[in-house]
């Protein structure tokens, strides 16, 4: 008797970022894009929001810091891009930010870099934002 398998199922993607000050991280995290921090230590943290969650990790050194400063990003897709948005460029003097714009791919996006050089790309598809 051959007993049926089912194919697994990805249930949720999560990264994990190295970071240099945990609190401040956090601040960003929840202050910037609206998360809230279901797991927070010195060495490990979690935020949440709507279901996604974005894992961080007290980098061990200065020098890992260094290796993944400007080559860490994540995508962030939502609904409602333009409501973020309004709320994220008053954040503008204190990140680096690229404004509200149209991709050749179909997305609206902005890019910010929070505080340990990690850039987030918030996008939202082009065709579902009301005119």
């Amino acid at each position: 008797m051959q007993v049926a398998t089912h194919a697994p199922t990805v249930k949720k993607i999560s990264p994990m970022l190295a970071v240099a000050d945990m609190d401040e991280t956090l601040a960003f995290y929840h202050d910037v894009l609206g998360f809230t921090a279901i797991l927070k230590s010195p060495e490990y943290s979690i935020v949440e929001r709507d279901g996604q969650t974005v894992h961080f990790m007290k980098a061990a050194s200065e020098e890992v810091l260094r290796c993944v400063r400007g080559h860490t990003e994540i995508y962030v897709e939502v609904s409602g891009i333009r409501s973020l948005w309004d709320h994220v460029k008053g954040f503008k003097g204190r990140h680096r930010i690229r404004e509200l714009f149209d991709r050749d791919y179909g997305m609206t996006e902005f890019h910010i870099e929070d505080p340990n050089g990690c850039l987030v790309f918030v996008g939202e598809p082009t065709a579902d934002l009301a005119p």
